[in-house]
C-alpha cells in the first residue's frame, strides 16, 4: 500500500497497513472514518491509555496536520510512520547494548542521567508495567521472559513502539517521565506510603488530583462498610457486657435508632479523611527532603515506608481528637448528641482537652506493626505470584485486590488487640480501666486472649469490599480527572 500526503509517498507493508488500520479504527469510535476530540478522549478511556491533562489536545494537533478538525486515516498512517522513526531513535539512545532490547541497567542509566536516581526494583517494574500496559491496550500480545537469575526484565523494540506510539512526543525526557508514572495502581503499597510526585507534578497541580481521587475513594468505601464499623465498635465497648453477636447488634442497632442509626459516626469518619491526608502528604514530602541526601535520590521501598509511617504518625497525633469523637458518636444514643460540635462540647466539659486524645498511646504504637506486617506480606504474595507464573504479565487487578485484602487482613490481627484497647479507652466506659497497661489486663483477666479479639470479625468482613469499592472508584475519578497512575 502506498499512502501519498502532500509530497510525501509512504510505503507500507501488509502487516503494517493491517496493524495501523486497526488501530485506527480503535480510536474512530463513532465509526465515521475519521477522528475528532471526542473520539480520540473516548478511545484513551475506553483502552485506558495512560495520559495527562492536555494530552489529548497535543496529541490531536501533531496529526491534525490541515487543521481541518479531524484526522484522515492518510493523515494517521502519515504522522505515525514519522513518529515512529522518531521512537526508534529514542529506543537507541536507551540501548546502550544494541542487543535490540532494554534492560534494568541501561533504564538505571538513563535515568541517573537525567538526575534521578532509582534502584533496580522500580526499573524491573517500569519494565514490566511496560508490558502490562501493551498487553492492555490490545494492540499486540505482549508476554514477559526472564532473561536471568535477578529477573530482570527486558523490552522489545516492538514492546516500546507499542506503548508510545499514541504518546504525542518523542522527547525522551517527557516520554520516560510518562512511562514512569503510567502504571497500574499498586493497592497494597498505595494505602502503606503516599504517593511520590516530581517537581513538575507538583507545580502542575497533579498531587491534588491524586489525594482527591484518593479522597473521593475513601469517602465512598467508608459509607458503604460504615455499619459494618459501627458494629465492630460496639462488639469492642459492649461485647462482653451484653453478650452481644453479630446478628443481635444488627438488631440492636435498627431497634435503637432506626436504619439510619447504623451510619452513626460516618460523617466524622468521611469528613477527617481531607485533613488527614493533606497532613499526612505535606509531612511525608518534608521528611522526604531531609532523608535525601541529594535532592534527585530516589527512595527505596524501606525509606518510603519509614518515612510514610513518621508521616502517618504526625497526621493521626494532629487529627486524633477526630477519632475519639468518631468513638464517642458511633456509640451514642439515640438524642445523646445533637451532631459534631455539640459531642466535642461535652466531651470537653466533662474532662477538658485530655479528654481528646485517650488511646493516642496505642493508636501510635499499633501504626508501625499493621503497616509493617501489610507491606510485608503483601510484597511476598506479588514475588509468590510472580516466581509462578514467569511467563505472564504483571499482577492483573484481581491478584492485586487479592493480595492487598490478604496483606491487610494480617495487619491488623497484629495490631487489633492494640486497636481494641485504643477504642475502648475512646469510649470511657464507666469502671473500665483507665490506662492501656490496665486495659490490657483486665481484658485477659475477665475474658482471656479471646477477648482481645472481639469484634473483629465484621472488621474482617469489611476489608474486601472496602479495597474493592476504593479500588474501581479511585480509577473511576482518576480518570475523570485526567491523573495517572502512579
Amino acid at each position: 500500500m502506498v499512502i501519498h500526503h502532500h509530497c510525501t509517498d509512504v510505503k507500507l507493508s501488509e502487516k503494517e497497513e493491517r496493524e495501523l488500520s486497526d488501530l485506527f479504527n480503535q480510536l474512530d469510535v463513532n465509526r465515521d472514518g475519521k477522528i475528532d476530540v471526542k473520539d480520540l478522549t473516548a478511545a484513551f478511556r475506553n483502552l485506558d491509555v495512560p495520559h495527562y491533562p492536555g494530552h489529548v489536545k497535543v496529541f490531536f494537533e501533531h496529526y491534525d496536520s490541515d487543521r481541518s478538525g479531524h484526522i484522515t486515516f492518510t493523515e494517521f498512517v502519515t504522522y505515525m510512520v514519522e513518529h515512529e522513526k522518531q521512537l526508534k531513535l529514542s529506543f537507541q539512545q536507551l540501548d546502550h547494548k544494541n542487543d535490540g532490547m532494554i534492560d534494568a541497567d541501561e533504564l538505571m542509566t538513563v535515568f541517573s542521567n537525567m538526575g534521578v536516581n532509582i534502584d533496580r526494583t522500580e526499573a524491573n517494574r517500569l519494565l514490566s508495567s511496560l508490558r502490562f500496559v501493551v498487553k492492555r491496550l490490545h494492540i499486540r500480545t505482549a508476554q514477559i521472559n526472564w532473561l536471568d537469575k535477578e529477573n530482570t526484565l527486558q523490552v522489545t523494540w516492538e514492546e516500546w513502539r507499542d506503548y508510545f506510539r499514541l504518546h504525542p512526543t518523542t522527547d525522551l525526557m517527557g516520554m520516560v517521565h510518562n512511562w514512569r508514572h503510567g502504571t497500574i495502581i499498586d493497592v497494597g503499597e498505595s494505602l502503606l506510603v503516599p504517593d511520590d510526585f516530581t517537581e513538575q507534578e507538583l507545580k502542575t497541580g497533579m498531587w491534588w488530583r491524586h489525594l482527591l481521587a484518593g479522597g473521593a475513594a475513601g469517602i465512598l468505601s467508608r459509607t458503604c462498610t460504615a455499619p459494618l464499623d459501627r458494629l465492630k465498635v460496639i462488639l469492642q465497648v459492649h461485647g462482653n457486657k451484653h453478650d452481644i453477636k453479630m446478628a443481635s447488634g444488627f438488631r440492636h442497632m435498627v431497634q435503637e435508632g432506626g436504619y439510619r442509626s447504623l451510619w452513626r459516626g460516618n460523617g466524622i469518619n468521611v469528613i477527617k479523611i481531607a485533613p488527614e491526608s493533606a497532613l499526612k502528604f505535606m509531612v511525608y514530602e518534608q521528611i522526604k527532603r531531609l532523608m535525601k541526601a541529594d535532592p534527585s535520590q530516589e527512595l527505596g521501598i524501606m525509606q518510603r515506608f519509614a518515612a510514610g509511617s513518621l508521616a502517618g504518625v504526625c497526621a493521626q497525633t494532629a487529627i486524633y481528637p477526630m477519632e475519639v469523637l468518631k468513638t464517642r458518636l458511633v456509640l451514642r444514643k439515640t438524642g445523646q448528641y445533637s451532631g459534631i460540635s455539640d459531642c466535642a462540647h461535652k466531651v470537653y466539659a466533662a474532662d477538658g482537652i485530655k479528654s481528646f486524645y485517650r488511646g493516642y498511646l496505642p493508636n501510635i504504637i499499633g501504626i508501625i506493626p499493621y503497616a509493617g506486617i501489610d507491606l510485608a506480606i503483601y510484597e511476598t504474595l506479588k514475588g509468590l505470584y510472580t516466581e509462578r507464573h514467569p511467563t505472564n504479565e504483571d499482577p492483573g487487578v484481581l491478584v492485586q485486590l487479592a493480595c492487598g485484602t490478604t496483606s491487610s487482613t494480617c495487619g491488623q490481627l497484629a495490631s487489633y488487640p492494640l486497636a481494641l484497647v485504643r477504642t475502648k479507652l475512646q469510649a470511657k466506659v464507666e469502671g473500665a480501666a483507665d490506662t492501656m497497661v490496665g486495659m490490657f489486663r483486665t481484658i485477659l483477666e475477665n475474658e482471656g486472649p479471646r477477648g482481645l479479639y472481639r469484634g473483629i470479625t465484621p472488621n474482617f468482613i469489611k476489608v474486601a469490599p472496602a479495597v474493592s469499592i476504593s479500588y474501581v472508584v479511585y480509577e473511576h475519578v482518576r480518570k475523570l480527572l485526567g491523573v495517572e497512575m502512579t
